[in-house]
């Protein structure tokens, strides 16, 4: 990821400002072409490239954002003495209270934020609730008036908590604050022209290239499927491995070592497994027990919804989970090393806690951790609600928070009570935390 130099900030918005421009010219150049058809060979071919343009954005853009702003899938609601367990929990570890309130209520003064909009806050973030209608609510509470008294209850339990925390009362009612409430919000995404998604495919392809080269071995997705993802992927074409798991492919490199495990990495938000490659490689290429030991197997798993294409949405993270047993069973591991980035290591909470991976993890390696302290507001502010300033928060907004299956993913499959990660999670398991590495992007 780039800095905060100006240059580098003059840069990424010249990109960014090249790339918006694409349809709009192109939009321009094919009304103009109406009137005074080109002739040349490069005119015509400018003139059909226009067309495609032009012809995304209202065909492929707009349909496709209509249909990602569809609700959440919440997960089962926890019992309602686990949520007040988790609330008293994260009220433990809450080191800025006005920070807190103010950047979950995207930099509300204290006055603005009062008993109602925190209330309301935590319908969302406990109750998964959010959605209803003045009506749905009220036909609710006619139904189960009883459930309906304790659910107040539950929630001035809350609010009377947050008033502690702060040392100050909250104003009764309800202030013009408005809170950050990731699942039910608009999934905020920008267009790209398909230029962008042609870069995506070359730079997938050359990675393609590079890890087969390096011994890797692609197990694709059923043809169907793979020929559903936008840009297309050639290297699909080419694979006569077939993943394990329905929804997920993966590059295998086989493991041959008799004294240790194989790893499975789980990569982050970013044009896929490219900026990993080397690193991938390095880790057999540069390790002087291969020749006597053999070589270490590597499991890297793709997840496409949040590699820049378009595809089907992320499946849910007990699917994940259900579908990468599957895969290790496949090739006969039964322990393994687990490595993950960014938003790879939200999947890697769900494999340590599923009693069917569980066991299956020897060490980890979580480089740039999403799930520690997910309550505090800092990884869903920054990547959905920071206004960018520099350059680094530019690139980050651009190519990676508003991109279509980013921001649905972000907006719409993140649940952060059942993505947090605590200590405790972790006890008697060898773990290391790490910033990114040198040869990886720094995402979050």
């Amino acid at each position: 990821m780039i800095g905060t130099s100006i240059p580098q900030y003059i840069f990424i918005r010249l990109c960014i400002f090249a790339l918006r421009l694409i349809t709009p010219l192109s939009i321009f150049y094919v009304s103009f072409s109406l009137a005074e058809h080109p002739t040349s060979a490069g005119g015509r071919f400018l003139l059909t490239w226009s067309v495609i343009e032009a012809a995304f954005w209202p065909l492929v853009y707009i349909p496709r954002k209509r249909a990602l702003q569809a609700a959440a899938q919440h997960p089962p609601l926890l019992e309602k003495e686990e949520r007040k367990a988790l609330f008293w929990k994260i009220w433990d570890y809450i080191p800025h209270p006005e920070y807190y309130i103010s950047r979950w209520f995207l930099g509300a003064r204290p006055g603005e934020v009062r008993r109602d909009n925190v209330k309301e806050f935590f319908e969302w973030a406990l109750l998964n609730r959010g959605t209803e209608t003045e009506d749905e609510l009220v036909r609710r509470a006619q139904e189960d008036p009883e459930a309906k008294i304790e659910e107040e209850a539950e929630l001035k339990e809350y609010v009377d908590g947050i008033e502690t925390m702060l040392g100050r009362p909250l104003l009764p009612g309800r202030g013009p604050a408005k809170s950050l409430r990731l699942t039910i919000d608009e999934v905020n995404m920008r267009h790209r022209p398909v230029v962008w998604y042609l870069i995506v495919m070359l730079v997938d392809t050359l990675t393609a290239a590079y890890l087969r080269y390096n011994g890797f071995l692609l197990h694709r997705t059923p043809l169907r499927s793979s020929l559903a993802i936008f840009p297309p992927r050639p290297a699909t074409l080419l694979s006569r491995h077939l993943s394990a798991a329905p929804n997920l492919s993966y590059w295998y490199r086989p493991h041959t070592s008799k004294t240790r495990l194989p790893i499975l990495f789980i990569h982050g938000i970013g044009i896929g497994l490219m900026p990993y490659s080397k690193w991938l490689s390095s880790i057999n290429t540069s390790d002087p027990l291969s020749p006597t030991d053999g070589s270490i197997g590597i499991l890297a798993i793709e997840l496409l919804p949040i590699s820049f294409r378009l595809t089907a949405p992320l499946p849910s993270p007990e699917s994940l989970v259900l579908q990468i047993n599957s895969i290790l069973i496949h090739h006969g591991f039964t322990k393994v090393v687990l490595a993950s980035h960014s938003y790879g290591t939200v999947l890697s909470t769900h494999l340590l806690k599923s009693p069917l991976t569980g066991p299956k993890i020897g060490p980890c390696l979580l480089i740039d951790p999403i799930p520690f302290l997910l309550h505090l507001p800092d990884v869903a502010y920054n990547f959905t609600a920071r206004r960018p300033q520099h350059a680094n928060e530019h690139q980050l907004w651009y190519f990676a928070s508003t991109d279509m299956m980013v921001a649905h993913t972000l907006a719409r499959g993140f649940f952060w009570a059942a993505n947090v990660l605590w200590k405790e999670d972790l006890r008697g398991r060898k773990v290391t935390c790490d910033e990114a590495l040198s040869e990886l992007p720094d995402i979050t």
